[in-house]
């Protein structure tokens, strides 16, 4: 069965009892018809660290109208790698998921998993962008707006978190909200360009621009052996390799 995701195409059968996947290979998403979405770029912010966090245990609400919330200049830079050891956290939490070690047309993740299944935070850190609103028109070329419903988060660790595709973002989840590793995010989804398949797209990245930098945000290295490690409660540390990715593309996806 064909199936489209934000940033691509896959092919998978989900075996839901044995905790299985014949996982999705994505390619670029988008058919004929429909007009393009409005050009409404997600602004990327440099978010306080002296934010207050997020309130604990608060009900998923609705979206609302605007599609991303924003915070100070912060006063301080992320805590590095070399400040102390990082907790790292699978990111989705639920009993059933898959995820496929590859990805088609640039390097990420789709995790398979029912809708309504929790997001988390994969580590320590600080709300970077949020879209409360499913912008996506289908048909539309690739864009900012592909994702739906999404949260990326800063870590401590310097490194970009993003994922997308969600069918609620938690309340309290803002840009500059500090967030701990395994806090809820939100729900699994499949707003955006996710073809009715529920999953969540997950990519990792530094944070390059801040501004219209989405090509970057979807994601630049494979996250497959560090979600590996995660799942099995390692905490494989994605930090050298986003460094290289950058040192050698100078942020251009």
């Amino acid at each position: 069965m064909d199936g489209f995701c934000q940033d691509g195409r896959v092919l998978s059968l989900r075996t839901l009892s044995v905790l299985t996947v014949a996982a999705f290979s994505l390619a670029a998403c988008g058919s004929s018809g429909d007009a393009p979405a409005a050009t409404v770029t997600p602004q990327f912010v440099e978010p306080s660290q002296t934010a207050l966090p997020a309130p604990g245990g608060a009900t998923p609400e609705k979206a609302p109208a605007g599609t991303v919330t924003s915070s100070p200049t912060p006063t301080k830079a992320p805590r590095t790698a070399a400040a102390g050891p990082v907790k790292y956290v699978f990111p989705v939490k639920a009993s059933n998921v898959a995820f496929h070690p590859t990805h088609a047309k640039y390097p990420a993740t789709d995790i398979f998993a029912d809708c309504g299944e929790s997001v988390v935070a994969t580590t320590d850190g600080v709300v970077l962008e949020v879209s409360r609103q499913d912008r996506y028109v289908k048909g539309a070329p690739d864009g900012p707006l592909n994702g739906g419903l999404s949260v990326s988060i800063l870590g401590d660790d310097g490194v970009r978190y993003y994922g997308s595709h969600l069918s609620r973002i938690q309340s309290g989840i803002k840009a500059g909200v500090r967030v701990k590793a395994g806090q809820l995010l939100g729900r699994v989804g499949h707003t955006g360009n996710a073809n009715g398949v529920c999953h969540l797209h997950y990519g990792i990245s530094p944070p390059c621009a801040r501004t219209g930098d989405w090509k970057v945000r979807r994601g630049v290295i494979w996250p497959a052996t560090f979600l590996t490690s995660w799942r099995a409660k390692g905490n494989k540390s994605p930090v050298a390799t986003v460094a290289k990715w950058k040192k050698a593309h100078d942020c251009k996806a």
